[in-house]
C-alpha cells in the first residue's frame, strides 16, 4: 500500500512538472507574443506619425495640379512652402518696377527693343513654372505655356516710351549630371547668350539666385547689364549691396524653416485640427513663439505658405544674413527626433539658407534633426537613406521630382 501511494504520488510530481512547464511555455509565448505584437504596433504607427512635405508641393509636374493622395496620407500630413503663384507676381512686378525707373539707355542698341534671356530652374518643377509665368505675364511675352520656346512678343513702357519686349532664349538649366536649377549651366549658357546676342541682351531674368549668380560668372558677361533672380540668399544679397545684381525676391526662408517645424511640432504635442498650422505660426503658441513674417494657410492643399516679398538697392540689407526671427524662442517641450531630406545638397539655396534656417529653429523647438542630402536627380539618392523610420517622431520630405510623394509614403506603411 505504501509503495502504491509513494508512485502515486510520483506520478502526481511528474504530472505536475509537465503542467508546469506547459504553463511556462504557455507564459513564455504569450510574452513572446506581446513582444511581436508591440514591435508590429511600433512599426504600423509609422503611417500615423506627423509628415510634411516641404519647398516642393506634391503635385503633377506637368499640369501642377496637387497630389491629393499624398496630402492626405494621414490626418498628420501638410505641405509648407511659400506662395508660388504670388512669388512669380513678385518676381514681375520687381522687373517692370525698375525698367520704368529707367531712361532709354536701357535700350543699349537702340533699336527699340528689350531683349531679355531667361534661366529657367525645372519645367516640370511648379515653383519654376510660376515664375517664368510671373515674369513673362509683367513683360507681356507669356504666350500661355511654361515650355521654354512658347512665347510672343510684349511691350513696356521705360521713360515715358513704349518698348517691345522680345524674349530672346529661354533655357532650362540642366547640369551635365541632370541636376536642375543648375549654377554651372547658366555660366556656360550665358557665355554662349552673350556670343550669340551681343548688344541684342537688354536684360538678364533667372528663376532663381543661384543661376543668376552663375551667369554673373561668365566671363563675357556684358557689362552693365541689369539681371534679375529670385531666393534672396546671402550671396545675391551681398551682390546687390555691391551693384551687381539688380533684384531678387526673398520668398522668407525663415518663416518656412520655422514653420516646417513648428507644424511638426505642434501635432508632436497633440495639437489637432487648423490650430495645429497656426499655433507658434499666425498665433502665439503655449510656448510664446509666433512667427513674425506673413504667413497663411490654405486648407484645400493642406499648404502653410510663406508671402513673398521684392529685395532691390533700396531695401537689401533688410534682408542680409543672419536676421533670425526673434519671435521664436527657446521651448521645453520634449525632445523629439525628426528625419528630413532634402533632394540635392548642391542647391544654392537649400544649402545655403534653408538648412542654416533649420538647423537654427530646431534647437529651440527641442527637435533632434537627423539630415539626409540627395544628388537632386535620382529620387533614391534619398529614398535610400530614409531607412530606420522607426527610430524617429516624425518625417519632413523634400523630394528630387514633385510627383515622388507615394514613394515616401510607401515607406511609412511598413
Amino acid at each position: 500500500m505504501k509503495k502504491t501511494l509513494l508512485a502515486v504520488s510520483a506520478m502526481a510530481l511528474v504530472a505536475a512538472g509537465f503542467m508546469s512547464c506547459g504553463k511556462s511555455g504557455n507564459n513564455a509565448s504569450t510574452a513572446d507574443s506581446g513582444k511581436a505584437t508591440e514591435s508590429k504596433k511600433a512599426i504600423t504607427l509609422n503611417k500615423d506619425k506627423p509628415l510634411v512635405f516641404f519647398n516642393r508641393q506634391p503635385s503633377d509636374p506637368t499640369t501642377g495640379v496637387i497630389d491629393n493622395e499624398s496630402m492626405n496620407w494621414n490626418n498628420q500630413t501638410y505641405y509648407v512652402g511659400f506662395d508660388s503663384a504670388g512669388g512669380g507676381a513678385v518676381q514681375g512686378k520687381l522687373i517692370t518696377d525698375w525698367l520704368s525707373s529707367q531712361d532709354v539707355s536701357i535700350d543699349r542698341n537702340g533699336d527699340g527693343t528689350i531683349g531679355y534671356v531667361l534661366c529657367i530652374g525645372d519645367v516640370g518643377h511648379n515653383d519654376s513654372n510660376a515664375r517664368t509665368e510671373g515674369i513673362r505675364k509683367a513683360l507681356g511675352t507669356w504666350n500661355g505655356s511654361t515650355e521654354p520656346t512658347n512665347v510672343k512678343e510684349g511691350s513696356v513702357t521705360i521713360g515715358g516710351k513704349e518698348f517691345k519686349v522680345v524674349e530672346l532664349e529661354g533655357k532650362a538649366m540642366t547640369g551635365t549630371d541632370g541636376s536642375t536649377w543648375n549654377a554651372n549651366a547658366a555660366t556656360d549658357a550665358m557665355g554662349g547668350w552673350a556670343t550669340k546676342y551681343g548688344a541684342a541682351i537688354d536684360m538678364v531674368v533667372s528663376n532663381n539666385d543661384g543661376m543668376a549668380m552663375g551667369c554673373l560668372q561668365a566671363s563675357n558677361y556684358p557689362a552693365g547689364v541689369p539681371i534679375f533672380g529670385y531666393d534672396a540668399n546671402a550671396d545675391a544679397i551681398e551682390a546687390i549691396g555691391a551693384g551687381k545684381l539688380t533684384g531678387t525676391v526673398s520668398q522668407n526662408v525663415d518663416a518656412q524653416a520655422t514653420a516646417t517645424l513648428q507644424v511638426i511640432r505642434n501635432l508632436l504635442d497633440g495639437v489637432t485640427g487648423e490650430a495645429a498650422v497656426k499655433k507658434g505660426i499666425s498665433e502665439v503658441d503655449q510656448y510664446g513663439n509666433k512667427i513674425s513674417a506673413e504667413v497663411e494657410y490654405i486648407p484645400a492643399q493642406r499648404a502653410v505658405l510663406a508671402k513673398n516679398a521684392g529685395v532691390n538697392a533700396s531695401n537689401w540689407e533688410n534682408y542680409k544674413a543672419g536676421n533670425r526671427d526673434n519671435g521664436i524662442k527657446q521651448t521645453n517641450a520634449a525632445k523629439k527626433k525628426v528625419m528630413l531630406t532634402i533632394y540635392n545638397a548642391a542647391d544654392n539655396f537649400l544649402s545655403s539658407s534653408y538648412l542654416p534656417a533649420l538647423q537654427y529653429y530646431a534647437p529651440l523647438l527641442n527637435l533632434d534633426l537627423q539630415v539626409v542630402q540627395g544628388d537632386g536627380q535620382n529620387e533614391a539618392s534619398c529614398l535610400d537613406k530614409f531607412t530606420n523610420l522607426n527610430s524617429f517622431d516624425a518625417y519632413a520630405v523634400n523630394m528630387v521630382k514633385t510627383n515622388s510623394g507615394r514613394d515616401y509614403t510607401d515607406k511609412l506603411k511598413y
